[in-house]
Order: structure tokens, then C-alpha cells, then sequence
């Protein structure tokens, strides 16, 4: 099984929009979301998935400083990473990790994980990232902490903190400088 990352340009873009109203579909679990009255997991109104592609546009518009990686398993889209730099990054850290997404056949296997682990290989510095610390979100939590004391050796910090935009949340931080 060959596992592999790749950024994702305009010209692959759709492939990761057409995997993310899945990804919003998981979420709603954990979060309780429901779609609006037009099928579309958005707060407003919405009407369809091509109008939401679009506000994730800027992810394409800022290849220096925003990296949307595709997971693929054996040439397989699997799943994506949104690797986030400053100025999108909480409390100083040089890397974040606003997406990580797997699709359900390939959840289990390992393959998030090492899919995790080559983005993190592409960024060398400070890491951050957030999850929701409730029991809803048990895989996600124990699949970080799993993922990152592998990486680090455990040498990382995990705290439970409220975000400046997004809540209450775990947050993981490490610095990969050295690995």
C-alpha cells in the first residue's frame, strides 16, 4: 500500500472539495451540526456545494503561506491536510494544522497516521493543533495523542484551553526542528 501527500493546485482543487462536504459530514457528529435548509453544512444560506468550494478558495490563492495537501492510498484520494503558516496561526506557532480528514475505508489502517507524519516532515518548527475535547471526538483525541507521542517521542505539550475563534478544545503543540 503506497500512501503519499500532495499539494494540491487549481487544477486539483476539486478533488479535495469534492471530499469535503464528507469531512463536514463527520464533523457534524462531534459537533452536533446540522445542515441548512438546503442540504449544505453552513451556517447561512447557502445553496450549493459550488458556492461553498468557493470560500475555501483563498486555500489556493496563498501557495506560499497555506499548503492543502491530498492524502492518496495507492493513487486513491483518502483524505486531505490544510497546513496553515502565519498569519493563520494561533499562539506563534510557524505550522498549523486546520484540516486533517481521513474517508472511512481508510480509517484504522494507519494510513492517517502516516499521512500526518509526512505533512509534519514537509514543515520543519512549532506545531499547533486543536481538537475538540469532547466524548463525541474519542478516536480524533486518542488518534493525536496516539499520532504525536509517536512523532515526538513525547516530547510535546498538551493542554485544554479556550481558542481565540473556535472554543474549547485540546491543543497539542511541538517542535519538530529536531526530528
Amino acid at each position: 500500500m503506497k500512501i503519499s501527500i500532495s499539494l494540491t493546485d487549481q487544477s486539483t482543487k476539486f478533488i479535495v472539495n469534492n471530499l469535503y462536504p464528507l469531512y463536514l459530514h463527520d464533523l457534524s457528529e462531534i459537533w452536533e451540526w446540522k445542515p441548512n435548509r438546503y442540504g449544505v453544512y453552513e451556517d447561512d444560506d447557502i445553496l450549493t456545494l459550488n458556492e461553498q468550494n468557493k470560500v475555501f478558495d483563498v486555500w489556493w490563492e496563498n501557495p506560499s503561506v497555506l499548503f492543502p495537501y491530498l492524502v492518496r492510498v495507492d493513487d486513491i484520494p483518502a483524505g486531505f491536510a490544510f497546513v496553515a503558516t502565519p498569519p493563520y496561526t494561533p499562539h506563534g506557532s510557524e505550522f498549523f494544522m486546520n484540516e486533517f480528514f481521513m474517508l472511512r475505508p481508510f480509517r484504522g489502517k494507519g494510513i492517517a497516521e502516516a499521512a500526518a507524519v509526512q505533512v509534519f516532515n514537509k514543515h520543519k518548527g512549532s506545531w499547533e493543533l486543536q481538537t475538540n475535547p469532547t466524548e463525541a471526538n474519542k478516536r480524533a483525541q486518542s488518534f493525536w495523542r496516539k499520532t504525536i507521542q509517536n512523532y515526538t517521542s513525547e516530547s510535546h505539550q498538551e493542554e485544554f484551553a479556550n481558542t481565540e475563534n473556535d472554543g474549547y478544545k485540546i491543543i497539542f503543540r511541538f517542535d519538530n526542528s529536531h526530528l
